[in-house]
């Protein structure tokens, strides 16, 4: 009998549907996730094309660059709930496995949209909607971590990267084990994403919160 907090290594989702539907969901999943809310958002709002500005990200923080709060909180609920909803249908039509697939694909196509040329954001905003779906009480203390750091040090990467590595540990505490895996992967993806950022802290040359 493996010790309780080893448990987790040996958890997975137990797959019920048969693998048409999970490709399905995947594909759903991935077309939603690929939606590139922050260029809709600031085309609509005639804030520019966000390829132009600041580090050329599509996600909220580099919304914010363009001086617009309003722009860039619309395109953090935009992109947190696009993985939300797309965890949540899967969930609701075929169940655990399903939301797993779903939660996978989604950030897949928020990273690599097809839309884009599959040139895409980091992930953090959807990454969080997706964890707050799954479980929400794992969702919500890797928020707090996000929110905590970014009060702290004003530094959206460094939040992110702390956030995501917490999230693995928060789905264990509590009491979701088949998808530690999951976290593991989509934190690993977060953190490959944040490659230049991680750099910049390194030199102590990443730019704060709201720094245009």
């Amino acid at each position: 009998m493996l010790p309780d907090f080893l448990r987790f290594w040996g958890a997975n989702p137990a797959f019920e549907n048969q693998w048409p539907w999970l490709l399905g969901v995947f594909i759903f999943a991935y077309l939603l996730g690929s939606v590139p809310f922050g260029m809709l958002v600031a085309k609509v709002m005639g804030l520019g094309n966000l390829r132009e500005i600041g580090s050329g990200n599509i996600g909220a923080t580099n919304v914010l660059r363009t001086g617009s709060k309003k722009a860039a909180f619309a395109t953090l609920v935009l992109d947190a709930g696009k993985g939300a909803v797309a965890v949540l249908v899967a969930r609701a039509f075929l169940g655990e496995d399903a939301a797993q697939v779903a939660a996978l694909a989604a950030f897949l196509g928020h990273l690599f949209p097809i839309y884009l040329m599959f040139k895409g954001g980091k992930g953090v905003a959807v990454f969080l909607g997706i964890m707050l779906a799954l479980n929400f009480w794992a969702g919500l203390a890797a928020c707090m971590v996000w929110l905590a750091t970014a009060l702290a040090l004003r530094m959206s990467s460094l939040s992110a990267l702390i956030a995501s590595a917490s999230t693995p540990i928060w789905l264990y505490v509590f009491d979701m084990p088949s998808a530690v895996w999951l976290g593991v992967v989509l934190a690993v993806l977060v953190w490959a994403r944040h490659h230049a950022n991680i750099g910049r802290l390194l030199k102590a040359q990443e730019p704060k919160i709201g720094k245009k």
